[in-house]
């Protein structure tokens, strides 16, 4: 889950007869059935390949391509960002050619040098998730892929000295970190709080790197830092049981203010608490059981049905007795959560509830006239724009920006919901969301975001192409058809790998 945020203007919207202009709205028909399982996946690994090729060709080394001038963009600190994000998914696609070049960049990386400020969260998501996930794949089930076995043990090597670089970050009076560093001056923004997602999202990482070095300082400095959000102070922190405010005090890990949501911000802090107890059940039954708070509590609080679509079910956001009904393409990784949690603890009330969450994020993508889900959207009876109250009859939801920047999140959960119930619309839900991206995104040299998915091809395009592209969203659509391997998610406690944030695999302690 990434913050970024979007102000971009809400192109006008489309609306269209329905029969017409939203051919994907009849669900029930799967789509044609021509194209075997094994022939999906070899197009999956052809756009893989395609935005690799022209990331190499047009912005290597630098962080992410600019896939319609074929110019480069630098804003992950100009270490690579999309070739550190895409090793897992090579590594995964058993693409070797590629996996040996981002080895062979990685191992010359200089971490301690950048010109930029370093966001702890998205350089521990992206940088230290992807090589210490590349680590425990090229040592495990993918050992045969690297022909220099040194460069795998670089990944790892390459890993403390980042650690060592940003721990600095831990370094307060609470020990709960500053986000926004300078490493050259070991310096930060001088914010007084941090954030719920950026505070929480560190905990898997730093502690995998604690357990391949035997060093138990890295999961020491993100455990403390957790520890506050374990057990939130003051009470008004935590309106509900499990769930907990946005931003916590730097000085002394109290929080700062009550507002609860699963968004973007907040998100990943919550995936966290499920994935720690899959990653260690015995060490980290307390995550377990703060995680199920939340998703009680998720459950009879926050969940929301739309007016005039009384079968769908979102998730609203609470601060101080209100309610915000407006939420984010962010925040659908919510029913791969509930659904990761109501298997492994053999919950069939929070499967059941996750299924009904994919339902909903399913259709912010079909209800839309490119068949991808907005930025983010409302169902807020009296806040209805002019020009969206047909869209809102229809569909239950309007859009609050229409932009589309290669997000992940929506087809992670339709990768969950697959792998749990074993039930085929799921995967159908997932290629369809790939036609649409490959459709209206793909251009000569990579993919590119789209202003408005509820506009004719999407409205104009972004010229970024997000690194995430290459961990995420190609990862999930994939692994929907991908044979069977130890980094498949499992029904039950049978996980043999467990993805962090940026969907980088780490083996299970």
């Amino acid at each position: 889950m990434h913050l970024i945020s979007l102000s971009l203007p809400l192109t006008a919207l489309s609306l269209v007869t329905p029969s017409l202009g939203y051919p994907q709205l009849n669900t029930a028909r799967l789509l044609s059935r021509t194209n075997s399982i094994e022939s999906r996946a070899d197009a999956v690994k052809e756009a893989f390949v395609h935005a690799w090729e022209g990331y190499k060709r047009y912005a290597y080394p630098h962080d992410e391509l600019h896939p319609i001038s074929n110019g480069f963009g630098d804003s992950r600190n100009g270490w690579g960002a999309s070739t550190v994000d895409a090793l897992s998914t090579a590594i995964i696609m058993g693409n070797a050619t590629i996996v040996n070049q981002i080895l062979d960049h990685i191992a010359q990386i200089d971490y301690s040098k950048t010109k930029d400020e370093v966001s702890l969260f998205e350089t521990t998501i992206r940088y230290l998730g992807g090589m210490l996930s590349g680590y425990d794949l090229l040592k495990g089930p993918a050992s045969g892929l690297a022909e220099d076995p040194e460069k795998v043990e670089r990944l790892l090597t390459q890993s403390e000295k980042l650690a060592d670089v940003l721990k600095f970050a831990f370094d307060t009076p609470s020990g709960v970190p500053y986000n926004n560093l300078n490493i050259s001056s070991r310096g930060n923004d001088g914010s007084e709080t941090n954030g719920l997602a950026v505070t929480g999202t560190l905990v898997l990482e730093w502690t995998r790197l604690s357990d391949l070095t035997n060093d138990p300082e890295y999961a020491q400095l993100s455990q403390k830092a957790e520890s506050y959000l374990l057990n939130p102070k003051p009470e008004s922190a935590q309106p509900f049981k499990g769930l907990v405010g946005s931003q916590i005090n730097i000085a002394n890990g109290q929080f700062a203010d009550g507002h609860v949501s699963w968004d973007g911000g907040d998100d990943s802090f919550y995936e966290y608490l499920i994935k720690m107890y899959v990653y260690n059940p015995q060490k980290y039954a307390l995550y377990r059981d703060r995680w199920v708070d939340a998703a009680e509590s998720t459950i009879k609080h926050l969940a929301s049905h739309p007016s005039t679509r009384p079968d769908l079910t979102f998730l609203s956001s609470y601060d101080n007795g209100q309610y915000s009904l407006n939420s984010q393409h962010l925040t659908c990784f919510d029913g791969g959560s509930f659904l990761l949690g109501g298997t492994v603890l053999d919950r069939q009330d929070f499967i059941n509830f996750g299924l009904d969450l994919v339902n909903g994020c399913h259709a912010t993508y079909n209800q839309t006239l490119t068949g991808i889900g907005p930025e983010s959207f409302g169902w807020d009876p009296k806040s209805v724009p002019a020009d969206q109250k047909a869209l809102y009859e229809r569909a239950g939801f309007y859009i609050t920006n229409g932009a589309y920047i290669l997000r992940p999140e929506v087809i992670e959960s339709f990768y969950y919901a697959w792998r749990v119930t074993g039930k085929e619309i799921y995967r159908e839900w997932v290629w369809n969301g790939f036609l649409a991206i490959n459709k209206y995104c793909r251009t000569a040299s990579g993919f590119a975001g789209l202003t408005d998915v509820n506009a004719a091809n999407g409205g104009d395009r972004y010229d970024n192409q997000e690194s995430f592209l290459f961990a995420e969203v190609l990862k999930y659509i994939y692994l929907t058809f991908a044979p069977e391997g130890e980094w498949q998610v499992q029904r039950g406690d049978g996980n043999k790998f467990v993805y962090n944030t940026e969907a980088h695999p780490i083996q299970v302690a």
